[in-house]
């Protein structure tokens, strides 16, 4: 295994633009360590003529990369894939240093994100269009496939692997080139990436990283230029609501991966067991830092003193804080000391209004940014827990009476990502799984993300779809044809 030190000197800090380069001024901003708020290293900081010049390469390139066989193109992702898979103890390490999180969430992060890889290389041959007699007998109609270009993706800091590959996969494999903008908080995953995708033979202006602490101002001129045809993010719905307005001009491809406020909502008849250990998957995977992390809990009447009591021991069982590079962690520290008062404001108002802590509820203090495993009962409706979007390991507990409250409770959000539900009855299951407002819902399961099925939201969890054979659709454009 690599020490910390020597895997921190062996990832490329540089701009990834064809290789690696410096930035227009040599301006460099610091990556923290969430576990200490020390700094791990310093990265290139890019300007707005950084992201041209990336642009410059991706438009350069795109021709090439779109008249390159299928087979050659996926025989690529699979090498980046298998190089992934062979160095996995560096990337989850990596991610660990720079993002908090668990050793053990990393490395299940590593396995998801490469699987992207070796899911698009399998559906880069499979882009198909079709051929037919027009119903009116005067002519043949041909629908083809395209690749609609130079792409630009801007990436969040909660999955620094993951919430790339979901993008880079597919935007390579249908044929585009692709600029991404990971977060400044985790940007070394990604360059480190870059650098294995050219080392597998990706050809130079392919896909080129840009990282900068001044996201706007970078992003802009790309969202601008013609050359750009494709924007896809994932982040708030704040931010996604601006870039769908900036990119309006350029009329540009998008697909919106924005917030969530996930229901998981339990039955009188769920397997109570089974439902805790879900609630552990839904609630505490990536330490409650993701978009489809379980956000409140919604516990029918019958089994709500069962299912809290049994939450309750659970966690308080099973749930180890601290740096996610020691071996006992299971929960690391937030991303940032920002995060941490957030999440900590949210906890302190539920409980002004008459929430019950029945564990955690306060951050330790010392070094880091640290918040416990935390679970909320009594919480009023109007707390804003409810409301917003957590991101940190607070579990408010509500009760529900009939079904029909149930489903108008998860319902009660802007929010459209994710839902999870727990009934042993089918019908039941079928019935709410179809009334409920999002794009995804688990079923007697705390964890839904898979390669291999379509991920996305409805409402203001945003548009378009990443994974699946949906997800290389984003990627394509539609030509008609027209034969005699």
């Amino acid at each position: 295994m690599v020490s910390e030190r020597e895997l921190l000197q062996s990832v490329p800090t540089q701009l990834w633009i064809g290789g690696p380069v410096d930035a227009t001024g040599g301006g460099t901003f610091e990556v923290h360590n969430p576990a200490t708020g020390e700094v791990l290293t310093h990265v290139a900081d890019a300007t707005p003529a950084d992201a041209v010049r990336a642009l410059d390469a991706a438009a350069v390139a795109q021709a090439d990369w779109a008249a390159t066989s299928a087979r050659e193109r996926g025989e690529i992702l699979r090498a980046v894939f298998e190089a992934i898979t062979a160095r996995a103890e560096e990337f989850a390490l990596l991610m660990t240093l720079e993002m908090g999180k668990a050793l053990p969430e990393s490395r299940n992060e590593v396995r998801y994100g490469a699987e992207f890889f070796r899911w698009f290389s399998e559906e880069a041959v499979r882009v198909h269009g079709r051929y037919l007699h027009a119903p009116s007998g005067t002519g043949r109609i041909m629908v083809h496939k395209q690749p609609v270009g130079p792409c630009l993706a801007i990436t969040p800091w909660n999955f620094p692997l993951a919430m790339g590959t979901r993008k880079i996969g597919p935007a390579l494999a249908a044929g585009c080139t692709m600029i991404v903008k990971p977060a400044s908080a985790t940007p070394l995953t990604m360059l480190l990436l870059a650098q294995l995708c050219s080392e597998a033979g990706l050809p130079h202006g392919v896909l080129s990283v840009i990282t900068t602490s001044r996201s706007g101002a970078v992003t802009q001129p790309l969202l601008d230029d013609p050359r750009l045809r494709k924007l896809t993010f994932t982040g708030s719905t704040e931010v996604g609501k601006k870039l769908v307005a900036m990119s309006a001009h350029g009329l540009l491809r998008t697909s919106m991966e924005l917030g969530g406020n996930a229901p998981f909502v339990v039955f009188d008849d769920a397997d109570i067991d089974a439902a805790v250990q879900g609630a552990m998957l839904a609630k505490l995977r990536n330490g409650g830092e993701a978009c489809t992390a379980a956000n409140r809990f919604h516990v029918q009447s019958g089994v709500l003193e069962e299912f809290t009591t049994k939450f309750v021991e659970t966690m308080s069982s099973t749930v180890t804080l601290g740096p996610g590079t020691d071996p006992g962690t299971t929960l690391g520290p937030l991303i940032s000391e920002d995060q941490l008062n957030i999440v900590s404001e949210l906890v302190e108002d539920a409980v002004s209004g008459g929430a019950q802590v029945q564990l955690g509820g306060k951050a330790p203090g010392g070094p880091g940014w640290f918040y416990p495993a935390t679970v909320l009962t009594e919480v009023p409706p109007h707390a804003r827990i409810l409301r917003e979007e957590v991101f940190g390991p607070v579990a408010p507990i509500v009760g529900f009476e009939t079904e029909a409250e149930g489903l108008a409770a998860a319902n009660d959000t802007e929010f459209g990502l994710v839902s999870y539900v727990y009934t042993r009855d089918l019908d039941r299951a079928l019935r709410v799984a179809e009334g409920l407002e999002s794009g995804m819902v688990g079923v007697n399961r705390g964890v839904i993300s898979d390669p291999a099925a379509p991920f996305g939201g409805v409402k203001a969890s945003g548009f378009g779809r990443e994974g699946g054979i949906e997800g290389i659709e984003e990627y394509l454009s539609t030509k008609y044809i027209a034969l005699t």
